[in-house]
């Protein structure tokens, strides 16, 4: 996968690649817009309403309708997609190519047991889970029990890591299983929609505390057990794991 690493500095979050050469932001941006809704009396007003699952739902219909296919074109120029890792050509609507499969061939899966794969295009932090640990996720820390909804969860985890994915616009929206596993039960908890852009944590707004996400068992045959949580953002409300039994 083409996962990259996510560092903080102090001037934010530094971006870099495999090798620690630094990349640039494709949400930076978003950050003046972003910015506003976050930084002014105005824009908080906004986000009342912004921020509410329905107003998600309602562009999720717009954006499904075959007439939003017209923002396509601009959307992939813009973020530099490279349209040939994927199968198709065209897409019904925006959300058909916002979640479009990609070609196994561009996104090989490394076989070797001990490897633990990526299971997404993500920008990627690494922390160590300790008892007293907080992660930061854009600026903005978290304690895991706060994240997970249940202290008991989280200290069964001590000792073991937090594997932050953040999926920018660019990133297609899917995601696999970092390993063969058993699936255990799902839970989902029920929020509203913040964004995930960076700027939003510079104004102290904890979207991870608050925004919906479902939480997954696995009981993977290589690296024990492991959460596997998947979370909202504004307009990218929906969650979707596909019937595919008990293991994968």
């Amino acid at each position: 996968m083409s996962e990259t690493q996510e560092i903080k500095s102090n001037a934010g979050v530094l971006i870099c690649d495999r090798e620690g050469n630094p990349v640039a932001d494709s949400c930076a941006s978003q950050g003046k817009l972003v910015g506003l809704l976050y930084g002014t009396v105005p824009g908080r007003a906004a986000l009342k309403v912004l921020t509410k699952p329905a107003v998600s739902q309602i562009a999720g219909y717009v954006l499904e309708h075959p007439l939003s296919t017209v923002a396509i074109p601009p959307f992939v120029l813009k973020k530099h997609i490279k349209m040939n890792d994927y199968a198709q050509e065209k897409f019904r609507s925006f959300n058909a190519f916002f979640t479009r499969p990609v070609k196994p061939a561009a996104r090989p899966i490394e076989k070797t047991p001990e490897v633990l794969i990526s299971p997404c295009d993500a920008k990627l932090t690494v922390v160590p889970i300790t008892p007293e640990m907080y992660f930061t996720v854009k600026g903005a820390e978290y304690s895991l029990a706060a994240f997970l909804g249940c202290k008991r969860l989280a200290e069964k985890y001590c000792g073991g890591q937090v594997l932050i994915f953040r999926l920018t616009p660019d990133d297609y929206h899917r995601y696999c299983y970092p390993d063969a596993c058993e699936i255990g039960s799902t839970r989902r908890i029920a929020g509203v929609l913040h964004t995930v852009n960076p700027v939003a944590a510079e104004h102290d707004v904890k979207g991870y505390h608050r925004n919906t996400r479902t939480i997954t068992m696995l009981h993977t045959e290589n690296f024990g057990a492991m959460l596997m949580v998947e979370v909202g953002a504004m307009l990218v409300g929906k969650i979707v794991n596909h019937p595919h039994g008990s293991k994968v």
